[in-house]
């Protein structure tokens, strides 16, 4: 039986042996690792828990939350704050950054995170999680504000996430490949299950929200045209739809078996460049699907090369399988 290896002895590797990370950093991956068990243990408690239904109340951007959005927050600062690890915190359910307090040591790292990724699904018990993302601290002595988070995805030291579903997985990559870890219920530790994750080049599949059709930009609906034609239409070949409205259980399959995930710009909100946020979603997402030898664009730019202006920017998402991403694009530099 081959040796299994915790998330802790493989970090403790990526920083001896390999030398990617440095202590500080692995330290903060391992605390985050253990405020997911946490989540994950709320979200399979679900009605038994009282955790299910609206919170009745809004996020920064007009959502309603969930109580488990709430919870989710709550148990990634609680967990985080005090470790000596971080600067501060962001998140999709606070307006603003939540500075480490002062009776706790400082570290320097941010970190930036979606507790709840696909809440709609809470309730009906589909597949959810956790995105997180990375940032070192600038260094200089002054104090810590929002300008400190505003940096592009390719300054990012460690990105992951947590889907919760039939298993509970970890994804992770600190900058060399793609790993993943599933929950060992029973011994309560995350285990390396797969090692140098890549995400074929060409796919037949495609996640897209195809009611919002007759909203999208015209290189979007010939790509997705294109594919509905099949093996008569100019691919050549049949493709199926797959959409689960949680971007991490998306990915994931992405991550597993190939395809393409797209949530572009539409004509509802034309002054907004899209419904995905740039930091805390499309960011590690995208630097994730990198890593395993896909491709991230919001269809004219490489994901992580947008400089951010705001917190919670938004962004148009394509991403997944590097030919069928390189193909959307390409469409829309023909405009």
């Amino acid at each position: 039986m081959a040796k299994r290896i915790s998330l802790t002895r493989y970090l403790v590797e990526q920083q001896r042996v390999a030398g990617h990370i440095p202590s500080e950093l692995r330290l903060l991956l391992e605390v985050v690792a253990r405020a997911c068990k946490s989540i994950s243990q709320a979200v399979n408690k679900g009605a038994l828990g009282g955790v299910l239904g609206s919170a009745d109340s809004e996020n920064v951007q007009g959502e309603m939350q969930k109580k488990l959005d709430i919870i989710a927050n709550e148990v990634l600062i609680e967990a985080n704050e005090w470790g000596g690890h971080l600067a501060a915190m962001a998140s999709e359910e606070m307006e603003g950054i939540y500075v480490v307090p002062n009776r706790y040591p400082k570290g320097e790292y941010l970190l930036l995170f979606d507790p709840l990724d696909g809440s709609s699904n809470i309730d009906v018990n589909v597949s959810i999680g956790t995105i997180f993302s990375v940032l070192k601290m600038p260094e200089d002595d002054r104090g810590v504000d929002e300008g400190d988070f505003l940096q592009p995805g390719s300054h990012q030291v460690a990105a992951g996430y947590c889907v919760y579903g039939p298993q509970t997985t970890l994804v992770l990559t600190v900058g060399d490949g793609v790993a993943m870890f599933t929950l060992d219920r029973e011994q309560g530790s995350f285990v390396l299950t797969q090692e140098n994750v890549r995400i074929p080049e060409d796919t037949k599949e495609f996640a897209i929200n195809m009611s919002n059709m007759r909203h999208w930009d015209e290189p979007v609906k010939r790509y997705i045209d294109e594919c509905l034609q099949g093996k008569e239409g100019p691919r050549g070949k049949d493709f199926n739809m797959r959409w689960i409205a949680s971007m991490v259980a998306d990915v994931h399959r992405i991550m597993t078996r190939g395809g393409i995930f797209m949530y572009p710009w539409d004509k509802r909100e034309p002054n907004k460049p899209g419904k995905l946020r740039l930091m805390y979603e499309a960011n590690p997402m995208g630097w994730l699907i990198e890593q395993a030898g896909g491709a991230a664009t919001n269809g004219k730019q490489r994901i992580l090369d947008i400089q951010p202006t705001q917190l919670h920017e938004r962004v148009s998402v394509i991403l997944g399988s590097k030919n069928e991403v390189d193909r959307v694009t390409s469409y829309h530099s023909t405009l």
